[in-house]
């Protein structure tokens, strides 16, 4: 059980109020949790999202699928159609978005780039100013990550990704998405710099750390925005990064959790109504494979 997002009330009490009806159609989204060891415990990129980011205040880099995402051909590691097998969705288009949208995004967010020349090599050390605003004029759709990397000559490293989960916004929420988590291990020799237009807050945080304070205020406090001073954890994340975050807090490093087998389940949170009137959300695993299965019929 999670509390409701106070900027979800409005909506959940309207589809409490009016009954049920067809629930908007969700956008395709994908988002990384991007890994690396410390010693105090495996961390992970945490950033701050301004305005109502369906993925949470804090979150992982991450975002919805663009149409050009379609564009990108130059692939490495499991072919679409396996990524469809992995992500129990029975379309390879709808898999091969989420995969380009999760290098997409990163790339965007964070600067830390999922491709390389061959299947054995990563791009390094792209944190100059020529690569910043390759990555702002992909953000401004002014070009796309499909044209990047043709010119560069790159290919994406979807080797280097792994999947973890598949959630799916209430149908009460007005703003509908089919989020994939992927996870990452930091890419050698690179570093996260905030995009220059958009970025605010992120960090690499100890996800044990995280979890451990997640009833004080201290990560909103740090933040430092109007949005998240004097929020505990489960104000500023969805319930998909706090189960995610608890996880990671009890790995035993980034080697053994990405290879750690694990079924991809869907999650998709249930409205539970109050006997004094409050929200809250109810959150149950399906088998990916059965929600495809459902999908599809």
């Amino acid at each position: 059980m999670f509390p409701l997002d106070a900027s979800q009330a409005e909506a959940a009490q309207a589809w409490v109020d009016f009954g049920d009806r067809a629930p908007s159609k969700p956008r395709l989204a994908s988002s990384v949790v991007l890994l690396k060891d410390s010693p105090t415990g495996l961390q992970t990129f945490l950033t701050y999202r301004p305005g109502g980011s369906p993925l949470g205040l804090v979150a992982f880099p991450g975002g919805t699928v663009e149409a050009a995402d379609d564009d990108v051909t130059d692939w490495v590691g499991p072919s679409p159609a396996q990524w469809a097998k992995s992500l129990g969705t029975p379309s390879v288009e709808v898999a091969k978005r989420h995969v380009v949208a999760a290098i997409r995004e990163t790339f965007e967010e964070t600067g830390m780039l999922l491709a390389g020349p061959d299947a054995s090599s990563l791009v390094e050390d792209i944190s100059g100013p020529e690569w910043m605003k390759a990555r702002e004029a992909i953000a401004s759709q002014d070009t796309t990550f499909a044209a990047l990397l043709e010119r560069r000559g790159l290919a994406l490293r979807t080797d280097l990704l792994k999947p973890l989960s598949h959630w799916m916004s209430p149908d009460f929420a007005h703003r509908r998405f089919d989020t994939h988590y992927f996870a990452a291990a930091r890419p050698v020799n690179q570093e996260p710099q905030l995009l220059s237009s958009k970025g605010v807050w992120g960090r690499w945080a100890c996800a044990a750390t995280v979890v451990e304070e997640r009833l004080t205020t201290a990560l909103g406090d740090e933040i430092g925005q109007d949005t998240t001073v004097g929020l505990p954890l489960a104000e500023l994340v969805v319930p998909g990064v706090e189960i995610i975050l608890e996880k990671l807090g009890a790995a035993r490093g980034c080697i053994a959790y990405l290879n750690h087998k694990r079924p991809i389940n869907e999650y998709k949170p249930k409205l539970v109504a109050g006997g004094d009137g409050s929200f809250q959300l109810e959150v149950q695993a399906t088998p990916a494979s059965e929600g495809a299965a459902c999908r599809e019929r």
